[in-house]
């Protein structure tokens, strides 16, 4: 596993040895990244379920100015403190280590707030859609920002929840990237 793009282009990133998770595919990351480029330059990046960090650390490859990594497996979170050593993007990031439904109301209740919010849970669990549920309720996503959930092309997302709002899905593979925003009362109608 590589960073694909930007400042720490072809740098390896580590995958913890005995962690069962499944790190998003470069293939994946670049889809996603084509799709997020307008929006990724100077934006604050929530990555959720994340893993080695992977996704993370590719937007602040790519020009995110900071990056929040929640994630509970202890061998994942070790490998992402050190993927962010080894990408030069300690000073950016901040990791928090715990479930995530109880860090995301951690985090807005200290006044966290993001443009671009990621979500990759563990297939086949119904986490996608509980945390959609939590975020609808939570005041972190800025105006103007977007929440991408990666599942897999099997799990069947709402078009809406709450007011996050279905607008764009895209396939790659046997991998669903569903982006729900909020719309914008002014320009809907």
């Amino acid at each position: 596993m590589r960073v694909i793009g930007g400042l720490a282009k072809k740098r390896r990133l580590k995958v913890p040895r005995g962690w069962t998770g499944r790190p998003t595919a470069d293939r994946v990351k670049e889809t996603l990244f084509n799709i997020l480029a307008p929006w990724i330059d100077g934006c604050s990046f929530l990555d959720l379920f994340a893993g080695t960090g992977n996704v993370g650390i590719e937007a602040l490859s790519r020009g995110a100015e900071r990056a929040v990594f929640v994630e509970q497996d202890y061998r994942a979170v070790n490998a992402i403190r050190e993927n962010l050593h080894h990408a030069g993007f300690v000073e950016q990031a901040e990791l928090l280590s715990g479930d995530v439904l109880s860090v995301l109301t951690k985090l807005a209740g200290r006044g966290y707030s993001f443009d671009l919010i990621f979500l990759d849970p563990p297939y086949g669990q119904g986490l996608e859609l509980s945390t959609l549920e939590a975020l609808k309720d939570l005041p972190l996503l800025n105006q103007g920002g977007m929440v991408v959930v990666e599942s897999s092309n099997k799990t069947t997302l709402p078009p809406q929840v709450g007011k996050l709002v279905l607008y764009r899905r895209h396939r790659v593979g046997d991998t669903l990237l569903s982006f729900y925003h909020v719309p914008n009362p002014a320009t809907s109608s």
